[in-house]
């Protein structure tokens, strides 16, 4: 599918004449237009592709040479998505299929057809799985037809042998080849690029069902192998977008990256192994100049490529995750920032040479404005932020915000290319810009203390944006700075841990984080004194209800049973992280006592309190049934800008909150 063929008329079935074959559109030709990298999420491309194709890339192609990623399609609910369903088959393929105690089977008619068994207990004569004149699906039939029916022929391979059930990931399977034809039959409305596109989702299943069938001999789905199950998501959704540009008169080309990875590279990283295979930045570096070649040789053709690739020393998902599409965004933005590979590579090597780069920005397209100060789910005064800086997006991430991983950030970042936060829903909006800010001032400032400018008749009349501006400082008379976000990750346990060795504390910690490294805990959280310290961390163990009967609570029940080893346990579950991030955090004063008072105030008690080495976050650990009201009050008495005037002019004074 990597050339479908020119979209014909929609009033018409038949192959357009040479003469008559609509031209459409491609990127522009201008040596002097930059890229643009468009990444879209699987809830994105599974809503809104024509939306995509039709409001978002062809605007965006007046003025700008742009390349698409796309993640795997997500589905109605969760765990219906590409991926998931991706990964449950996966699982399927190792659950051993029990030996049939049928020997007949019923036929359509429902009456009983004897099995014929061979010598060594082999099906010899099996039955059609339905009736020999149930019609099957038609791949070319036109848009308005109603097929209610997905019923297909069986591939060799999914049929019962040796007398053995059949197995467990087909349905999973067909699910996914259903879901991807019905998006198919509703966003595209050419049939003959609709043919294609559902013959290519037939050899994409067909191929699933023999690797599963294979990893179900063997009886092992190793990481590599989930790799290449997990990346088919990623190749449906490319395939069913580029048919789709297609159908909305974009010249788009289908780019699949699971081979590019050049073998000397691969060889490289995998030398020294045992499994724990670290990739350096040079790996990425190389990645990204071989992916930004491939995409510049789409010549004038957009080009739509998968967040997928591999094959990836230690496995794609075993070293970045499920992230790996931003990740690949992110490469390709630096890949297509330079003329040739050559040079990337050069540049590379200095992160603070300024350059003339062929990539206007990386843009992350959701179904958010951007990122808020706030979850306008729970604060409903919180505003979208224009502007943020890598390590405040970081910060964020870490507690609770999906925003973008912080690695693949730096990739970009370090390039000094800005990742713009768009939404699919709204093309027109500014979004949020995640780029360095210059170097700031080293004097502290109070953000309690404002002054006002004199007072003007034209203050009484002018708008909250207006008077605002009007606010200076009392330092420098610099304008207002404010802290830039706050949020809140709930589901945690706090884990406290008091010596019992009152005058013998070496080792004590060494102690404790062993056994959280035993059993691979992540520290969200940690305060310490010499013989006591408090831990949060993700409660991972919520889905069998914490210290529960199921497998998470056993494992719950080992750690804390090998910390009374080391001193005195308490275990508190349901509790939540608060966090407020701002730069400026650095060097306000009495930020964090108004953080605090606040929840004084709102009678929210206290856990634990931390601040993090780069200054920039302040988090404590709440009770997690005052999660959204702290998230509210910190909001009101930290992030929102007060209106300092009443309507009569007056300077209004006193709290904004209570």
């Amino acid at each position: 599918m990597s050339a479908l063929p020119p979209s014909p008329s929609s009033s018409s079935s038949r192959s357009p004449s040479p003469e008559n074959a609509p031209i459409l559109r491609q990127n522009p030709t201008d040596p002097n237009a930059k890229w643009l990298v468009q990444k879209f999420g699987g809830t994105s491309v599974g809503k809104f592709p024509a939306k995509i194709a039709r409001d978002v890339v062809s605007s965006y192609m007046k003025n700008h040479r742009v390349a698409i990623v796309c993640s795997a399609r997500s589905g109605s609910t969760k765990a219906l998505g590409t991926t998931n369903l991706l990964l449950r088959a996966a699982s399927e393929a190792l659950i051993r299929r029990p030996k049939s105690p049928r020997t007949n089977s019923t036929s359509a008619s429902g009456t009983m057809t004897p099995l014929t068994l061979g010598l060594f207990g082999q099906i010899r004569d099996i039955p059609p799985r339905s009736p020999p004149d149930t019609p099957t699906r038609s791949r070319s039939s036109s848009a308005d037809e109603k097929t209610n029916s997905y019923i297909t022929p069986l591939s060799p391979l999914t049929v019962p042998i040796t007398g053995q059930a059949e197995p467990k990931f087909n349905p999973t399977v067909d699910l996914i080849r259903e879901q991807h034809y019905k998006a198919a039959k509703e966003s595209i409305q050419d049939p003959a690029i609709r043919k294609e596109l559902e013959e290519e989702i037939d050899r994409d299943c067909d191929w699933l069902r023999s690797f599963l069938f294979a990893s179900q001999v063997v009886d092992e789905v190793s990481p590599r192998s989930k790799d290449s199950i997990i990346g088919l998501g990623e190749k449906l959704a490319c395939k069913f977008m580029t048919a789709v540009l297609r159908d909305q008169g974009i010249d788009a080309e289908y780019v699949s990256l699971e081979n590019i990875i050049p073998d000397a590279e691969h060889e490289l990283y995998t030398a020294s192994g045992n499994g724990n295979i670290a990739l350096d930045q040079g790996f990425y570096d190389r990645v990204a100049a071989a992916v930004g070649e491939r995409v510049r040789a789409c010549g004038t053709r957009v080009p739509v490529v998968t967040g997928f690739f591999s094959p990836v020393p230690g496995s794609l998902l075993l070293q970045i995750g499920r992230g790996y599409t931003d990740l690949l965004s992110a490469l390709l933005a630096v890949g297509l920032s330079t003329s040739d590979a050559s040079s990337l590579l050069e540049t590379a090597k200095s992160d603070n040479e300024v350059l003339e780069l062929d990539v206007s920005e990386l843009q992350i397209w959701k179904e958010v404005d951007g990122i808020f100060t706030a979850d306008p789910r729970k604060v409903p005064t919180a505003r979208v932020l224009e502007r943020i800086s890598p390590d405040e997006a970081a910060e964020l991430t870490y507690y609770g915000s999906e925003v973008v991983h912080p690695f693949t950030m730096e990739q970009v970042i370090r390039r000094k290319i800005p990742i713009r936060i768009k939404n699919v829903e709204n093309p027109t909006g500014c979004g949020t810009v995640i780029f360095p800010d210059p170097p700031e001032t080293s004097e502290p400032v109070s953000p309690l203390t404002v002054v006002t400018q004199p007072f003007s008749q034209h203050a009484r009349t002018a708008s909250v944006t207006e008077r605002l501006s009007s606010l200076t400082m009392t330092d420098a008379e610099s304008p207002q700075k404010l802290p830039t976000a706050v949020t809140i990750k709930e589901h945690i346990i706090v884990i406290n841990v008091n010596s019992n060795r009152k005058s013998v504390s070496h080792g004590f910690l060494a102690g404790i984080f062993g056994v959280l490294d035993r059993y691979g805990i992540v520290v969200d959280l940690i305060s310490t004194s010499e013989v006591h310290v408090s831990m949060a961390i993700e409660d991972t163990f919520v889905a069998t209800g914490g210290g529960g009967s199921g497998a998470g609570g056993k494992i719950l029940e080992r750690v804390v049973r090998e910390l009374r080893g080391f001193g005195t346990v308490s275990v508190h579950h349901n509790m939540a992280i608060l966090s407020l991030v701002g730069k400026h955090m650095r060097h306000l004063v009495g930020i964090a006592g108004l953080m605090f008072t606040t929840l004084g105030k709102g009678n929210i008690n206290i856990e634990m309190i931390s601040q993090g080495a780069s200054e920039i976050n302040i988090s404590c650990v709440i009770d997690g049934r005052d999660a959204v009201k702290a998230l509210n009050l910190i909001h009101q008495s930290c992030l929102k800008m007060p209106a300092p005037y009443s309507e009569d002019g007056a300077k209004r004074v006193g709290p904004w909150l209570f």
